[in-house]
């Protein structure tokens, strides 16, 4: 592995650590409820931040954007909404079975998908000439795949533990198997914004120099147009509820947890403009290899934040071991992933 690649391993894994943890201000708010940092944070880390780079940064944008296909725009914006819908379970899920479970259960079944059907339906640009599944690399990388599902089973039976220990001491009400199925459902639509950047960024990066972009502003222009779908979903909701419970008000009442919330917004956008980039630095396999391990990474983030958080203050035994098992397995999986993107090469 050269130093460009290692670098791209670097890039991605902060990524995740970043989309991993980027929630914790959240933790620190009282008068803010979820549609309210929701909002706020996917606005700025969705829409603002995107487009006005892109805006600023690439040359005649439109007229770029005017001259990709617009299949191309269409089928990464569906992948987009679906990661959309994800995203928003997600942060449903934070608040009803926590970060730690939520993040890990994400992880695995998102991964599944995402690593490996870049090497099945090859992406655009760079990605195309990605190895195929049944070369020694796309074996290694299922390899990998399998402890990663290893891992998400370990963490499932750590929360199912970890929950009966908090309903017996009155510290947590609700149904865990209901925010369960949530995260399930979500983890396995949260690899639409990888497919979204994987499918689409090719034609758009290329329309964007064509006009003068460098390379960060096109792919921040990759990000502005083909997540439309899913910022959309993102912003949307919070929207309904706030009109729903006519909490709009409610924006105005802290300016502490106001900017809190640009804070998630700024972590989610540097996160994915980070992703991409080491998906890029690792070449044709980093579609696969590089969301493995940015997924990977992610969980660690999650499972961190979850600790610091005091969401396993009181849980001790056997879910408390499982869960780090289950962080280890994920490790190695990750691991795993970078040598092989090695094998590719080969």
């Amino acid at each position: 592995m050269d130093l460009k690649e290692m670098f791209g391993v670097l890039v991605v894994a902060f990524a995740g650590l970043l989309n991993g943890s980027g929630a914790w201000p959240m933790k620190k708010m009282s008068k803010f409820q979820f549609e309210h940092w929701w909002f706020i944070g996917m606005l700025t880390g969705l829409i603002l931040i995107p487009w006005c780079v892109t805006l600023t940064l690439c040359p005649n944008a439109f007229e770029a954007y005017a001259s990709v296909p617009t299949t191309v725009l269409i089928k990464s914006n569906l992948w987009a909404a679906g990661w959309g819908v994800a995203n928003v379970l997600c942060g449903l899920c934070f608040v009803r079975i926590g970060v730690a479970l939520t993040g890990a259960i994400l992880t695995g079944l998102g991964v599944s998908l995402g690593v490996t059907l870049p090497m099945i339906v090859k992406g655009s640009g760079l990605f195309k000439d990605a190895a195929d599944i049944d070369s020694q690399a796309g074996f290694t990388i299922l390899l990998g795949v399998g402890i990663m599902i290893v891992g998400v089973l370990l963490a499932a039976a750590a929360g199912f533990g970890r929950d009966r220990i908090l309903q017996k001491q009155q510290q947590k009400s609700g149904s865990f198997v209901g925010g369960l199925i949530m995260t399930v459902i979500a983890g396995i639509l949260s690899c639409g914004i990888s497919f979204s950047f994987v499918y689409a960024q090719g034609p758009i990066v290329e329309a964007m120099k064509a006009k003068g972009a460098g390379e960060v502003a096109a792919n921040f222009s990759v990000w502005a147009i083909a997540l439309l779908g899913g910022s959309s979903i993102n912003v949307a909701y919070p929207m309904w509820l706030m009109t729903t419970k006519k909490s709009w008000g409610v924006l105005l009442n802290s300016k502490v947890e106001f900017l809190l919330s640009l804070i998630i917004g700024a972590n989610i956008a540097a996160g994915i403009v980070l992703m991409g980039n080491g998906m890029l630095l690792l070449g044709a396999l980093g579609a696969s290899v590089g969301f493995g391990i940015q997924q990977a990474s992610q969980m660690l983030g999650s499972q961190c934040l979850g600790f610091l958080s005091g969401e396993w203050k009181s849980v001790a035994g056997r879910p408390r071991t499982q869960m780090y098992a289950a962080i280890g397995t994920l490790i190695l999986a990750a691991i795993i992933m970078a040598y092989s993107n090695t094998l590719a090469k080969h």
